[in-house]
């Protein structure tokens, strides 16, 4: 199955030192038809102004991804971690037991973006941690890069069967990802153009549906879809585009 939700269809806040598009139901923004998608319990794209310091606040048993889309995002938390991402940089934290944290723009001149993704942990009261990794733009080039996975070793851990991509498509470049049985995908397209499609996980084995390509699956900048019950999921670059994919238990 394959659904994709517009940009506008998408919940919209503004804060005035920020604003944002909740997918989920998440602080005032109630929505039971979009409460969560399998074990993803948030998916928020956050702009700050300049100088802007989003409290700390406490949180506790959530997986957080954090992921810089643009300007340079600081990570403070009472446990004295500290850091700044910069645009395709990735940070996660297990809250386990309890944690505060604050998101802050860096930068005293320039918006910042970041997208945050929560997780529902594979169990409760886990040892807080926070860990972050840089991000060379030629690394996710036409590939789904893992930058969060408790498969891939290379990426940053993750407590709950989960995995994070990011990707960079060139026109006509085209990706496949597998999914695992009980799998599903959540895509945000960042920025450009791309088509999500559902494909065979194996050649020869035919298209998915009479009247392949799926319908309507041509995705503009801040739309985002779903993806469940499916062997694999294609996309491929209309124009050039970054896109952000969690791949969660549904």
């Amino acid at each position: 199955m394959l659904h994709i939700r517009k940009k506008e269809q998408i919940y919209r806040t503004d804060g005035g030192w920020f604003s944002g598009y909740w997918h989920f139901s998440f602080d005032q923004y109630y929505d039971p038809e979009n409460t969560q998608f399998g074990t993803l319990r948030v998916f928020n794209v956050d702009t700050l102004v300049p100088g802007a310091v989003w409290p700390m606040h406490p949180h506790r048993d959530i997986e957080v991804v954090t992921y810089c889309v643009d300007g340079e995002f600081r990570h403070a938390d009472n446990l004295g971690n500290d850091g700044v991402l910069a645009p395709g940089d990735v940070q996660h934290t297990t809250v386990g037991r309890g944690l505060a944290h604050s998101e802050i723009n860096h930068s005293a001149e320039k918006p910042m973006t970041f997208i945050q993704v929560w997780v529902l942990p594979r169990v409760a009261g886990l040892p807080p941690s926070v860990e972050q990794r840089h991000v060379r733009p030629e690394e996710r080039l036409n590939r789904f890069l893992p930058l969060v996975s408790n498969r891939h070793p290379d990426a940053l851990p993750i407590e709950q069967e989960a995995e994070v991509y990011a990707a960079t498509l060139e026109p006509g470049a085209r990706l496949e990802h597998t999914l695992a049985p009980g799998d599903g995908a959540y895509v945000y397209l960042i920025s450009g153009r791309a088509r999500l499609d559902l494909y065979p996980a194996h050649p020869g084995q035919g298209s998915h549906a009479v009247g392949w390509p799926f319908p309507d699956s041509e995705m503009a900048a801040g739309d985002a879809g779903k993806v469940w019950d499916e062997k694999a999921l294609t996309i491929e670059g209309v124009e050039r585009s970054e896109l952000f994919v969690v791949v969660v238990k549904v």
